[in-house]
Parts: C-alpha cells; structure tokens; sequence
C-alpha cells in the first residue's frame, strides 16, 4: 500500500522520461529484484538519506548515457528500464555518503549476476 510519499515519488515520474514500465496503469515488474530496487528507492529517499528528485535526476541522466552510447551498440547493455534504475541508486546512494563505491560493490558481487556488476565498476561519465 502505497503512502503519500510514494504516491508522491511514482506520480512525480508518470508522463517523463523516467516514467517507469506499467501494465494496465500498475507499476510493472518483469523479477522480483526489480521490485525490491524499487522499494528501496522509495525506503531511502522516503528516510531522508537522499532526495527524490535527485534520484529522479540521477535515472534521467543514466537513460541519457544509455541512449547516448555508440550508434554500433558495441558492448551497450541491453535495454532494460530496473537497470537504468538500478544504476542510478547507486549513483545517488553512493553521492549522497549513504554507502560507498567499495561497499556498493561487495553488496552487488554478493547479490546480482556476474554482468550486473559491471554497473559499479565505472564511475558515472568515465
């Protein structure tokens, strides 16, 4: 259930270019660790640790580095929205002093597949 905060946070998204994938107007998750990123976006901006629009910011300019990639595709990621997302939280939760990269790394080797964590490994811009 959803409250005012995160009301807030997905309405503040619906019509933009971080807009996130929804299946008849519900928000849209195709795995469950999607979810649970979501979630903790929501848990960490709604604590005070980061705020949501500059997580908002962080995914727009993460959507923008993926669609700004090389015309070849040469080693681009496929699209893939939650990773978008994911990349993003990093992003914030790492400039925001919440975790650092180091940390953020051992967390994601821990949890995600071996081609995920390529998402940490590189600062934003480099």
């Amino acid at each position: 259930m959803f409250t005012r905060f995160e009301e807030y946070a997905a309405a503040s998204m619906l019509g933009d270019t971080d807009s996130p994938p929804r299946l008849d107007g519900k928000l849209y998750f195709t795995n469950r660790w999607e979810r649970d990123v979501f979630g903790l976006a929501l848990s960490l901006s709604k604590a005070g640790y980061f705020e949501w629009e500059d997580f908002r910011q962080s995914l727009i300019a993460s959507i923008a580095r993926w669609e700004n990639a090389p015309a070849d595709c040469a080693g681009q990621p496929r699209w893939d929205y939650y990773e978008r997302f994911l990349e993003a939280l990093l992003n914030v939760v790492e400039a925001s002093g919440v975790l650092s990269r180091d940390e953020l790394a051992r967390i994601m080797v821990a949890r995600r597949p071996v081609e995920s964590s390529s998402l940490i490994t590189q600062a934003p811009g480099a």
